[in-house]
Protein backbone atom coordinates (compact mmCIF):
# COMPACT_ATOMS: atom_id res chain seq x y z
CA UNK A 1 0.00 0.00 0.00
CA UNK A 2 2.87 2.55 1.62
CA UNK A 3 4.82 1.33 -2.43
CA UNK A 4 1.80 1.95 -4.27
CA UNK A 5 1.26 5.54 -2.79
CA UNK A 6 4.93 6.46 -3.46
CA UNK A 7 4.28 5.40 -6.96
CA UNK A 8 0.76 7.51 -7.17
CA UNK A 9 2.79 10.47 -5.91
CA UNK A 10 6.25 9.83 -8.32
CA UNK A 11 3.15 9.67 -11.31
CA UNK A 12 1.64 12.52 -9.88
CA UNK A 13 4.92 14.53 -10.00
CA UNK A 14 5.91 13.56 -13.00
CA UNK A 15 2.91 14.92 -14.78
CA UNK A 16 3.07 18.06 -13.14
CA UNK A 17 6.65 18.75 -14.24
CA UNK A 18 5.19 18.01 -17.24
CA UNK A 19 2.38 20.53 -17.40
CA UNK A 20 4.97 23.16 -16.01
CA UNK A 21 7.28 22.49 -18.64
CA UNK A 22 4.62 23.12 -21.50
CA UNK A 23 3.29 25.88 -19.86
CA UNK A 24 7.29 27.37 -19.26
CA UNK A 25 7.56 26.56 -23.44
CA UNK A 26 4.06 28.36 -24.08
CA UNK A 27 5.89 31.50 -22.11
CA UNK A 28 9.33 30.99 -24.08
CA UNK A 29 7.16 31.12 -27.52
CA UNK A 30 5.31 34.28 -26.33
CA UNK A 31 7.94 36.11 -24.86
CA UNK A 32 10.19 35.51 -27.99
CA UNK A 33 7.88 36.80 -30.54
CA UNK A 34 6.56 39.88 -28.17
CA UNK A 35 10.47 40.29 -27.91
CA UNK A 36 10.85 39.97 -31.74
CA UNK A 37 7.97 41.46 -33.07
CA UNK A 38 7.07 38.52 -34.76
CA UNK A 39 3.42 38.31 -35.36
CA UNK A 40 3.17 34.67 -35.72
CA UNK A 41 4.61 31.45 -34.41
CA UNK A 42 4.65 27.61 -34.38
CA UNK A 43 6.65 25.03 -32.90
CA UNK A 44 6.48 21.57 -32.96
CA UNK A 45 8.67 18.87 -31.36
CA UNK A 46 9.03 15.17 -31.79
CA UNK A 47 10.73 12.77 -29.13
CA UNK A 48 10.55 9.32 -29.19
CA UNK A 49 8.73 8.53 -31.74
CA UNK A 50 5.67 10.81 -31.14
CA UNK A 51 4.71 14.40 -31.19
CA UNK A 52 4.58 15.92 -27.27
CA UNK A 53 3.95 19.57 -28.99
CA UNK A 54 2.68 21.11 -31.49
CA UNK A 55 0.98 24.94 -30.98
CA UNK A 56 0.55 28.16 -32.91
CA UNK A 57 1.12 31.50 -31.35
CA UNK A 58 0.03 34.93 -32.32
CA UNK A 59 -2.08 35.76 -35.09
CA UNK A 60 -1.50 34.78 -38.83
CA UNK A 61 -1.86 37.69 -40.38
CA UNK A 62 -1.40 41.39 -38.84
CA UNK A 63 -3.89 42.31 -41.81
CA UNK A 64 -6.70 40.16 -40.38
CA UNK A 65 -5.92 39.87 -36.80
CA UNK A 66 -6.45 35.73 -37.34
CA UNK A 67 -4.74 33.34 -34.93
CA UNK A 68 -2.30 31.03 -35.88
CA UNK A 69 -2.07 27.31 -35.16
CA UNK A 70 -0.42 24.04 -35.45
CA UNK A 71 -2.47 23.70 -39.16
CA UNK A 72 -1.44 27.24 -39.98
CA UNK A 73 0.49 26.93 -43.63
CA UNK A 74 4.14 28.78 -43.58
CA UNK A 75 6.48 28.88 -46.85
CA UNK A 76 9.39 26.70 -44.91
CA UNK A 77 11.81 28.09 -47.99
CA UNK A 78 14.77 26.52 -48.11
CA UNK A 79 13.78 23.89 -45.81
CA UNK A 80 12.40 22.41 -49.01
CA UNK A 81 15.91 21.39 -50.22
CA UNK A 82 15.61 18.28 -48.13
CA UNK A 83 12.67 17.20 -50.18
CA UNK A 84 14.62 17.66 -53.07
CA UNK A 85 17.42 15.91 -52.00
CA UNK A 86 15.02 12.82 -51.39
CA UNK A 87 13.65 13.33 -54.61
CA UNK A 88 16.90 12.44 -56.15
CA UNK A 89 17.54 9.52 -53.84
CA UNK A 90 14.23 8.06 -54.73
CA UNK A 91 14.81 8.44 -58.68
CA UNK A 92 18.68 6.59 -57.92
CA UNK A 93 16.47 4.04 -56.29
CA UNK A 94 14.07 3.48 -59.04
CA UNK A 95 17.13 3.58 -61.26
CA UNK A 96 16.23 6.37 -62.85
CA UNK A 97 19.67 8.48 -62.27
CA UNK A 98 23.00 7.94 -60.19
CA UNK A 99 23.65 10.92 -57.81
CA UNK A 100 27.20 11.04 -59.80
CA UNK A 101 25.88 11.11 -63.39
CA UNK A 102 26.80 14.15 -65.37
CA UNK A 103 24.02 17.20 -65.12
CA UNK A 104 24.90 17.25 -68.75
CA UNK A 105 23.18 13.56 -69.17
CA UNK A 106 19.77 15.11 -68.60
CA UNK A 107 20.25 18.80 -69.35
CA UNK A 108 22.28 18.79 -72.89
CA UNK A 109 22.51 22.37 -73.17
CA UNK A 110 23.64 22.98 -69.22
CA UNK A 111 27.50 25.00 -68.90
CA UNK A 112 28.85 26.37 -66.51
CA UNK A 113 31.93 29.17 -67.03
CA UNK A 114 34.09 27.15 -66.80
CA UNK A 115 33.78 24.70 -69.64
CA UNK A 116 35.75 21.34 -68.21
CA UNK A 117 33.63 22.41 -64.88
CA UNK A 118 30.55 22.25 -67.50
CA UNK A 119 31.33 18.87 -68.37
CA UNK A 120 32.23 17.34 -65.15
CA UNK A 121 29.71 18.70 -62.80
CA UNK A 122 27.15 16.08 -61.57
CA UNK A 123 23.57 15.82 -59.44
CA UNK A 124 25.89 15.56 -56.40
CA UNK A 125 27.13 18.76 -56.85
CA UNK A 126 24.27 20.51 -57.48
CA UNK A 127 22.88 19.94 -54.12
CA UNK A 128 26.18 20.37 -51.96
CA UNK A 129 26.84 24.01 -52.60
CA UNK A 130 30.88 22.67 -53.90
CA UNK A 131 29.85 23.98 -57.53
CA UNK A 132 32.10 26.81 -57.64
CA UNK A 133 28.89 29.82 -57.02
CA UNK A 134 29.20 31.93 -54.46
CA UNK A 135 26.48 32.66 -51.63
CA UNK A 136 23.45 33.62 -53.40
CA UNK A 137 25.34 34.29 -56.76
CA UNK A 138 22.66 34.84 -59.38
CA UNK A 139 19.41 34.78 -57.11
CA UNK A 140 18.46 38.08 -58.86
CA UNK A 141 17.29 36.10 -61.46
CA UNK A 142 14.65 34.92 -59.30
CA UNK A 143 14.65 37.00 -56.45
CA UNK A 144 12.32 38.80 -55.11
CA UNK A 145 9.42 37.32 -56.73
CA UNK A 146 7.73 39.02 -59.67
CA UNK A 147 10.63 38.40 -62.37
CA UNK A 148 10.25 36.99 -65.55
CA UNK A 149 12.74 34.44 -65.84
CA UNK A 150 11.95 31.41 -66.58
CA UNK A 151 13.63 28.09 -65.29
CA UNK A 152 15.29 27.59 -68.76
CA UNK A 153 16.69 30.93 -69.02
CA UNK A 154 18.24 30.43 -65.68
CA UNK A 155 20.01 27.46 -66.51
CA UNK A 156 21.29 28.86 -69.87
CA UNK A 157 22.36 32.46 -68.09
CA UNK A 158 24.53 29.75 -65.17
CA UNK A 159 27.21 29.91 -67.96
CA UNK A 160 27.49 33.64 -67.11
CA UNK A 161 28.02 33.41 -63.62
CA UNK A 162 31.74 33.28 -63.14
CA UNK A 163 32.74 31.29 -60.12
CA UNK A 164 33.97 32.73 -56.71
CA UNK A 165 35.58 29.87 -56.17
CA UNK A 166 37.54 26.66 -57.71
CA UNK A 167 35.36 23.47 -58.36
CA UNK A 168 34.28 21.26 -55.17
CA UNK A 169 36.70 23.12 -53.17
CA UNK A 170 34.54 25.28 -50.77
CA UNK A 171 31.06 25.21 -49.55
CA UNK A 172 28.85 28.31 -50.61
CA UNK A 173 25.62 28.43 -50.23
CA UNK A 174 23.74 28.70 -53.54
CA UNK A 175 20.18 28.53 -54.35
CA UNK A 176 20.75 28.45 -58.15
CA UNK A 177 21.78 25.25 -58.81
CA UNK A 178 19.10 23.55 -56.93
CA UNK A 179 17.09 24.93 -59.40
CA UNK A 180 19.52 22.86 -61.74
CA UNK A 181 18.72 19.82 -59.71
CA UNK A 182 14.53 20.59 -60.25
CA UNK A 183 15.08 20.56 -63.90
CA UNK A 184 17.20 17.38 -63.55
CA UNK A 185 13.90 15.81 -61.65
CA UNK A 186 11.45 17.34 -64.51
CA UNK A 187 13.40 15.69 -66.95
CA UNK A 188 13.79 12.39 -65.70
CA UNK A 189 10.27 11.76 -64.09
CA UNK A 190 8.22 13.41 -66.21
CA UNK A 191 6.64 15.79 -63.53
CA UNK A 192 7.49 19.61 -62.67
CA UNK A 193 9.42 19.77 -59.30
CA UNK A 194 5.96 20.43 -57.01
CA UNK A 195 4.39 17.60 -58.64
CA UNK A 196 7.08 15.31 -58.16
CA UNK A 197 7.20 16.63 -54.56
CA UNK A 198 3.30 16.11 -53.57
CA UNK A 199 3.08 12.71 -55.57
CA UNK A 200 5.89 10.97 -54.32
CA UNK A 201 6.97 12.41 -51.07
CA UNK A 202 4.31 14.67 -49.38
CA UNK A 203 1.48 11.97 -49.70
CA UNK A 204 3.00 8.91 -49.13
CA UNK A 205 4.77 10.56 -45.85
CA UNK A 206 1.27 11.28 -44.47
CA UNK A 207 2.00 15.39 -44.93
CA UNK A 208 -1.90 16.02 -46.25
CA UNK A 209 -1.94 19.46 -45.63
CA UNK A 210 1.61 20.34 -47.63
CA UNK A 211 1.61 21.66 -51.14
CA UNK A 212 4.65 21.66 -53.28
CA UNK A 213 4.57 25.54 -54.00
CA UNK A 214 2.47 28.63 -52.95
CA UNK A 215 0.69 28.81 -56.17
CA UNK A 216 -1.02 24.92 -55.41
CA UNK A 217 -1.81 26.02 -52.00
CA UNK A 218 -3.14 28.76 -53.60
CA UNK A 219 -5.03 26.99 -56.04
CA UNK A 220 -6.36 24.34 -53.78
CA UNK A 221 -8.21 27.33 -51.60
CA UNK A 222 -6.18 26.59 -48.40
CA UNK A 223 -7.12 29.45 -46.06
CA UNK A 224 -5.39 29.01 -43.41
CA UNK A 225 -1.97 30.51 -44.62
CA UNK A 226 -0.03 33.73 -43.13
CA UNK A 227 0.86 36.77 -44.31
CA UNK A 228 4.53 37.28 -44.59
CA UNK A 229 6.00 40.29 -42.59
CA UNK A 230 9.02 42.49 -42.21
CA UNK A 231 10.08 45.03 -40.22
CA UNK A 232 9.49 48.56 -41.75
CA UNK A 233 10.47 51.82 -40.10
CA UNK A 234 11.06 49.46 -37.10
CA UNK A 235 7.88 47.95 -36.79
CA UNK A 236 6.61 44.77 -38.34
CA UNK A 237 3.86 45.20 -41.35
CA UNK A 238 2.31 42.57 -44.07
CA UNK A 239 4.21 42.31 -46.98
CA UNK A 240 3.33 40.80 -50.17
CA UNK A 241 4.45 36.15 -50.23
CA UNK A 242 7.85 36.24 -51.96
CA UNK A 243 9.17 33.31 -53.89
CA UNK A 244 9.01 33.14 -57.79
CA UNK A 245 7.52 29.84 -58.90
CA UNK A 246 11.05 28.68 -60.98
CA UNK A 247 12.90 28.79 -58.01
CA UNK A 248 10.76 25.81 -55.71
CA UNK A 249 13.03 23.19 -55.70
CA UNK A 250 14.94 25.46 -53.52
CA UNK A 251 12.55 26.74 -51.40
CA UNK A 252 8.78 26.39 -52.22
CA UNK A 253 7.45 24.25 -49.92
CA UNK A 254 4.04 25.22 -48.26
CA UNK A 255 3.48 23.22 -44.81
CA UNK A 256 2.57 23.66 -41.02
CA UNK A 257 3.28 22.24 -37.80
CA UNK A 258 1.42 19.33 -37.91
CA UNK A 259 3.11 18.23 -41.17
CA UNK A 260 6.51 19.42 -40.37
CA UNK A 261 6.52 17.00 -37.25
CA UNK A 262 5.24 13.90 -39.59
CA UNK A 263 8.04 14.65 -41.46
CA UNK A 264 10.51 14.93 -38.99
CA UNK A 265 8.95 11.13 -37.87
CA UNK A 266 9.80 10.09 -41.06
CA UNK A 267 13.29 11.21 -41.44
CA UNK A 268 13.74 9.49 -37.71
CA UNK A 269 12.27 6.67 -38.76
CA UNK A 270 14.50 5.55 -41.60
CA UNK A 271 12.52 7.18 -44.16
CA UNK A 272 9.72 5.00 -43.76
CA UNK A 273 6.19 6.24 -43.87
CA UNK A 274 3.68 5.77 -40.72
CA UNK A 275 1.90 2.66 -43.44
CA UNK A 276 4.80 0.97 -42.92
CA UNK A 277 6.41 1.43 -47.20
CA UNK A 278 10.28 2.56 -47.11
CA UNK A 279 10.72 5.36 -49.30
CA UNK A 280 14.34 5.74 -49.62
CA UNK A 281 17.13 2.82 -49.41
CA UNK A 282 19.48 3.05 -46.67
CA UNK A 283 22.16 3.46 -49.39
CA UNK A 284 20.91 6.45 -50.69
CA UNK A 285 19.96 7.53 -47.22
CA UNK A 286 23.81 7.26 -46.66
CA UNK A 287 24.48 9.67 -48.87
CA UNK A 288 21.71 12.06 -47.80
CA UNK A 289 22.99 12.63 -44.55
CA UNK A 290 26.55 11.80 -44.91
CA UNK A 291 29.18 14.82 -45.21
CA UNK A 292 29.25 15.80 -48.71
CA UNK A 293 31.42 18.90 -48.43
CA UNK A 294 32.97 20.27 -44.83
CA UNK A 295 33.37 23.73 -43.91
CA UNK A 296 35.18 25.03 -40.64
CA UNK A 297 33.86 25.50 -37.20
CA UNK A 298 34.87 27.74 -34.84
CA UNK A 299 37.47 26.14 -32.04
CA UNK A 300 35.44 27.33 -29.20
CA UNK A 301 31.32 27.42 -29.89
CA UNK A 302 27.93 26.63 -27.74
CA UNK A 303 27.86 23.46 -28.83
CA UNK A 304 31.60 21.88 -28.57
CA UNK A 305 31.21 21.47 -32.37
CA UNK A 306 34.20 19.80 -34.00
CA UNK A 307 32.55 19.49 -37.95
CA UNK A 308 30.34 20.99 -40.04
CA UNK A 309 29.46 20.97 -43.32
CA UNK A 310 26.69 19.38 -45.74
CA UNK A 311 24.97 16.18 -46.99
CA UNK A 312 22.35 16.31 -49.70
CA UNK A 313 19.93 19.35 -48.72
CA UNK A 314 20.74 19.17 -45.35
CA UNK A 315 23.17 20.84 -43.00
CA UNK A 316 25.27 18.17 -40.57
CA UNK A 317 27.26 19.13 -37.58
CA UNK A 318 27.80 17.82 -33.95
CA UNK A 319 26.46 18.80 -30.07
CA UNK A 320 27.86 17.71 -27.38
CA UNK A 321 28.67 14.85 -28.69
CA UNK A 322 25.41 14.08 -31.45
CA UNK A 323 25.00 13.97 -34.94
CA UNK A 324 22.77 16.76 -35.78
CA UNK A 325 20.62 17.42 -38.49
CA UNK A 326 19.25 20.55 -39.16
CA UNK A 327 18.21 23.18 -41.87
CA UNK A 328 16.78 26.91 -41.97
CA UNK A 329 15.39 28.44 -44.43
CA UNK A 330 13.92 32.29 -45.21
CA UNK A 331 11.78 34.40 -47.25
CA UNK A 332 10.98 37.91 -47.63
CA UNK A 333 8.95 38.34 -44.64
CA UNK A 334 9.27 34.37 -43.62
CA UNK A 335 12.15 32.14 -42.13
CA UNK A 336 11.73 28.49 -40.39
CA UNK A 337 14.06 25.81 -38.58
CA UNK A 338 14.20 22.51 -38.26
CA UNK A 339 16.32 20.64 -36.42
CA UNK A 340 16.89 16.72 -35.78
CA UNK A 341 19.06 14.40 -33.42
CA UNK A 342 18.83 11.41 -34.67
CA UNK A 343 19.82 9.54 -31.87
CA UNK A 344 17.97 10.85 -29.32
CA UNK A 345 14.99 10.45 -31.60
CA UNK A 346 14.59 14.32 -30.75
CA UNK A 347 13.19 16.73 -33.67
CA UNK A 348 12.60 20.63 -33.07
CA UNK A 349 10.48 22.56 -35.96
CA UNK A 350 9.68 26.48 -35.19
CA UNK A 351 7.87 27.95 -38.21
CA UNK A 352 7.23 31.85 -38.41
CA UNK A 353 5.57 34.67 -40.52
CA UNK A 354 8.45 37.90 -39.79
CA UNK A 355 12.26 37.44 -40.80
CA UNK A 356 13.54 37.23 -37.59
CA UNK A 357 16.04 34.32 -37.35
CA UNK A 358 16.77 35.22 -33.79
CA UNK A 359 13.40 34.55 -32.83
CA UNK A 360 13.46 30.70 -34.57
CA UNK A 361 16.93 30.38 -32.65
CA UNK A 362 16.13 31.17 -29.28
CA UNK A 363 13.30 28.85 -29.05
CA UNK A 364 15.30 25.98 -30.82
CA UNK A 365 18.58 26.21 -28.97
CA UNK A 366 16.56 26.81 -25.17
CA UNK A 367 14.54 23.65 -26.19
CA UNK A 368 17.81 21.93 -27.29
CA UNK A 369 20.01 22.52 -24.04
CA UNK A 370 17.29 21.21 -22.61
CA UNK A 371 17.73 17.89 -24.04
CA UNK A 372 21.37 17.73 -23.83
CA UNK A 373 21.64 18.83 -20.25
CA UNK A 374 23.16 22.46 -20.66
CA UNK A 375 21.81 24.99 -17.50
CA UNK A 376 19.90 27.63 -19.02
CA UNK A 377 21.41 29.68 -20.93
CA UNK A 378 19.08 32.34 -21.43
CA UNK A 379 19.09 32.37 -25.11
CA UNK A 380 16.43 34.67 -25.52
CA UNK A 381 18.41 37.26 -23.65
CA UNK A 382 21.10 36.31 -25.35
CA UNK A 383 19.73 37.37 -29.12
CA UNK A 384 17.80 40.11 -28.04
CA UNK A 385 20.84 41.98 -27.32
CA UNK A 386 22.78 40.88 -29.92
CA UNK A 387 19.84 41.73 -32.13
CA UNK A 388 19.28 45.06 -30.38
CA UNK A 389 23.02 46.19 -30.61
CA UNK A 390 23.37 44.64 -34.35
CA UNK A 391 20.37 46.74 -35.20
CA UNK A 392 21.71 50.07 -33.77
CA UNK A 393 24.83 49.85 -35.49
CA UNK A 394 23.32 49.05 -38.53
CA UNK A 395 20.76 52.06 -38.47
CA UNK A 396 23.46 54.17 -37.22
CA UNK A 397 25.43 53.68 -40.40
CA UNK A 398 22.96 53.77 -42.89
CA UNK A 399 21.76 56.98 -41.31
CA UNK A 400 25.10 58.14 -41.49
CA UNK A 401 25.71 57.21 -45.22
CA UNK A 402 22.11 58.69 -45.78
CA UNK A 403 23.22 62.12 -44.01
CA UNK A 404 26.12 62.10 -46.46
CA UNK A 405 23.83 61.80 -49.26
CA UNK A 406 21.92 64.92 -48.10
CA UNK A 407 25.09 67.00 -47.41
CA UNK A 408 26.15 66.28 -50.83
CA UNK A 409 22.95 66.97 -52.70
CA UNK A 410 23.63 70.90 -51.56
CA UNK A 411 26.20 70.57 -54.11
CA UNK A 412 24.46 70.85 -57.52
CA UNK A 413 27.80 71.42 -59.47
CA UNK A 414 29.30 68.20 -58.46
CA UNK A 415 26.23 66.21 -59.06
CA UNK A 416 26.29 63.55 -62.10
CA UNK A 417 23.77 65.19 -64.92
CA UNK A 418 21.19 63.04 -67.24
CA UNK A 419 23.17 63.45 -70.11
CA UNK A 420 26.39 61.31 -67.97
CA UNK A 421 23.59 58.34 -66.31
CA UNK A 422 20.37 58.02 -67.91
CA UNK A 423 20.14 54.92 -70.34
CA UNK A 424 20.11 51.66 -70.60
CA UNK A 425 22.70 48.88 -69.11
CA UNK A 426 22.97 45.27 -69.63
CA UNK A 427 24.27 42.14 -67.10
CA UNK A 428 24.51 39.48 -69.19
CA UNK A 429 22.72 37.10 -67.06
CA UNK A 430 20.34 39.26 -64.79
CA UNK A 431 19.60 41.51 -67.76
CA UNK A 432 18.15 45.44 -68.83
CA UNK A 433 18.57 47.70 -65.76
CA UNK A 434 17.06 51.20 -67.20
CA UNK A 435 17.99 54.65 -65.56
CA UNK A 436 15.89 57.60 -66.16
CA UNK A 437 15.01 61.16 -64.88
CA UNK A 438 11.15 62.24 -63.71
CA UNK A 439 11.02 65.71 -63.35
CA UNK A 440 13.92 66.70 -60.95
CA UNK A 441 14.95 62.59 -59.54
CA UNK A 442 16.47 59.86 -60.62
CA UNK A 443 14.90 56.42 -60.96
CA UNK A 444 16.12 52.65 -61.75
CA UNK A 445 13.98 49.66 -62.93
CA UNK A 446 14.79 46.54 -63.49
CA UNK A 447 13.17 45.27 -66.45
CA UNK A 448 13.59 41.38 -65.39
CA UNK A 449 12.85 42.37 -62.18
CA UNK A 450 9.93 44.42 -62.13
CA UNK A 451 9.59 44.64 -57.89
CA UNK A 452 13.42 45.98 -58.08
CA UNK A 453 12.41 50.13 -58.86
CA UNK A 454 13.85 53.01 -56.81
CA UNK A 455 14.44 56.37 -56.73
CA UNK A 456 18.22 57.41 -56.92
CA UNK A 457 20.16 59.36 -54.76
CA UNK A 458 23.61 61.69 -54.88
CA UNK A 459 26.35 60.49 -52.82
CA UNK A 460 29.49 61.45 -54.93
CA UNK A 461 30.72 62.45 -57.63
CA UNK A 462 30.85 58.65 -59.46
CA UNK A 463 28.00 57.15 -56.96
CA UNK A 464 24.78 56.94 -56.49
CA UNK A 465 22.29 55.21 -53.62
CA UNK A 466 19.37 53.52 -55.38
CA UNK A 467 16.02 53.85 -52.69
CA UNK A 468 14.26 50.75 -53.69
CA UNK A 469 10.70 51.55 -53.03
CA UNK A 470 9.70 48.53 -51.35
CA UNK A 471 11.03 49.22 -47.96
CA UNK A 472 10.66 45.97 -46.48
CA UNK A 473 13.65 44.80 -48.70
CA UNK A 474 16.31 46.63 -46.29
CA UNK A 475 18.52 46.35 -50.03
CA UNK A 476 19.30 49.92 -50.48
CA UNK A 477 22.79 49.90 -52.35
CA UNK A 478 25.34 51.69 -53.89
CA UNK A 479 25.66 52.47 -57.17
CA UNK A 480 29.04 53.41 -58.96
CA UNK A 481 29.11 54.80 -62.19
CA UNK A 482 32.22 54.72 -64.30
CA UNK A 483 33.20 56.86 -66.82
CA UNK A 484 34.49 57.27 -70.53
CA UNK A 485 36.85 60.42 -71.31
CA UNK A 486 33.69 62.41 -72.23
CA UNK A 487 32.13 62.08 -68.63
CA UNK A 488 29.32 59.29 -70.20
CA UNK A 489 28.80 56.33 -68.03
CA UNK A 490 29.51 53.31 -69.74
CA UNK A 491 29.28 50.94 -66.89
CA UNK A 492 27.68 50.26 -63.24
CA UNK A 493 28.59 48.04 -60.55
CA UNK A 494 26.69 47.98 -57.14
CA UNK A 495 26.53 47.12 -53.49
CA UNK A 496 24.62 46.84 -50.88
CA UNK A 497 24.84 50.22 -48.50
CA UNK A 498 24.80 47.64 -45.32
CA UNK A 499 25.46 44.04 -44.24
CA UNK A 500 21.69 43.87 -43.07
CA UNK A 501 21.10 43.03 -46.69
CA UNK A 502 19.63 39.45 -47.71
CA UNK A 503 22.72 37.62 -49.74
CA UNK A 504 20.03 37.18 -52.20
CA UNK A 505 20.31 40.81 -53.44
CA UNK A 506 23.40 39.63 -54.91
CA UNK A 507 23.66 43.07 -56.65
CA UNK A 508 27.95 42.64 -55.93
CA UNK A 509 27.43 39.92 -58.87
CA UNK A 510 26.12 42.43 -61.70
CA UNK A 511 28.73 43.97 -64.14
CA UNK A 512 26.58 46.28 -66.42
CA UNK A 513 27.49 47.91 -69.10
CA UNK A 514 25.38 50.66 -71.56
CA UNK A 515 23.71 49.58 -74.55
CA UNK A 516 21.80 52.46 -74.86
Amino acid sequence: MKRNFSLLLLLISVFAFSQMEEKKLDELIQNTIKTFDVPGMSVGIVKDGKVIYAKGFGVRSLTTGQKMDENTLVGIASNSKGFTGTALAMLADDGKLSLDDKVTKYIPEFQMYDPYVSQEVTIKDLITHRAGLGLGQGDLMFFPEGGSLSVNDIIHNVRYLKPENPFRTTLDYNNIMFIVAGEVIHRVSGRTWSQFIEERILKPVGMTSSFGSYKNAKAANSLNIIDAHAPVNGKAVAVPHDWNETANAAGGIMSNIKDMTIWAEFLMNGFTAKDGKKLVSDKQIQQLLNLQISTPVALKNSYDSNFGGYGLGWFLTDVKGHKQVYHTGGLIGTVTQFTLIPDMKLGIVVLTNQQSGAAFTAVTNTLKDSYLGYPDRNWLKNYADRTAKMNTDFDKGKKEIFAKSEAFKKDKNTQMKAEQIVGTYKDIWFGDVVISQEGNTFRIFCKNSPRLKGELLPYSSNIMIVKWDDRSYDADAFVNFNFDENGKAQSVKMKPISDITDFSFDFEDLDLKRVK
